[in-house]
């Protein structure tokens, strides 16, 4: 069977960090800051969850709430009993721009269980998290990519994924393209090559693919390309290397497509993110003095 997120999470890795396993009591704001998401597991209580103003739902069995993009929160329990959590954070490689990240809704809350095969990882973190073993934190945030991992599968496999990338690894068909231009992106993939790749005729794979993925299957490659070239680069390759790898036949090419995808070329783009993380840094040093 087609592994539909292997490669996807082999190119731009999600990590998790714990920051907090216990009772919440009373009122309690998630300013949304920094460049992390969150992932919230409730395994007691009832809870009130606001994003800046009213209630949007009430929680009153053990659940799992997804941020994959900073948002400020608000958990509301009761004063005396409130609720116990365990939560992390989740820093997406690439930041938004992780195609994991850009193609999952701003939020996410689904019962545990409803989760389909995840009974067991949430029953060790939640024995992790309110136990006192060594190795704790190492064992919980392993356990928090694990928990994400289900939870990716469950939205595609229940289809509750709307338009976009992850509702094309959903469906029956088009996974099989998208798949093979995760995999092989070097490849000089044509419309034809990949409506054959999906058992599907060219027109008919090209209009499902547009309705499914939201663009077309050139625009999506060439996405998916200037993607890997942005992880390389910040990895300091070449940009004679990285042309030859993601897929364009010289530097001038991925330049063109990179500044057709991102406005800028992959050289302004490099010194854009150098200058950001320079800011980041000194944002830090200050906070801290």
């Amino acid at each position: 069977m087609t592994d539909r997120l292997d490669a996807l999470l082999a190119h731009f890795s999600v990590t998790a960090n714990v920051f907090h396993t216990g009772a919440l009591c009373g009122v309690n704001e998630l300013d949304g800051g920094g460049d992390c998401g969150q992932l919230h597991l409730v395994c007691r209580g009832e809870v009130g969850v606001s994003h800046g103003g009213a209630e949007v739902l009430r929680i009153t069995r053990p659940s799992l709430l997804l941020y994959p993009l900073p948002m400020a929160h608000r958990f509301i329990t009761d004063t005396r009993d409130g609720a116990d959590f365990a939560c992390a954070q989740l820093r997406f490689e690439g930041g938004a721009a992780n195609p994991i990240c850009a193609a999952l809704p701003p939020f996410v809350c689904r019962p545990l269980d409803e989760i389909q095969g995840s009974a067991e990882a949430l029953s060790l973190l939640f024995g992790e998290a309110f136990a006192a073993n060594c190795g704790r934190r190492a064992m919980l945030n392993r356990l928090f990519e694990v928990v994400f991992i289900q939870v990716l599968r469950h939205l595609m496999e229940q289809g509750q994924t709307g338009a976009g990338m992850l509702a094309g690894l959903a469906h029956a068909k088009l996974r099989h393209a998208l798949v093979d231009m995760h995999e092989n992106p070097r490849q000089e993939w044509t419309l034809d090559a990949l409506a054959e790749r999906a058992g599907m005729s060219r027109s008919v794979f090209a209009t499902q693919f547009r309705d499914t993925v939201g663009c077309t299957p050139g625009a999506y490659l060439q996405r998916w390309r200037v993607g890997l070239a942005q992880k390389a680069l910040r990895q300091g390759q070449s940009l004679r290397w990285i042309a030859e790898e993601v897929g364009y036949g010289s530097e001038s090419a991925l330049s063109r497509a990179f500044k057709a995808q991102c406005g800028l070329s992959p050289r302004e783009w490099k010194q854009a993110q150098q200058g950001h993380l320079r800011a980041s840094a000194a944002d830090v040093k200050t906070s801290r003095s």
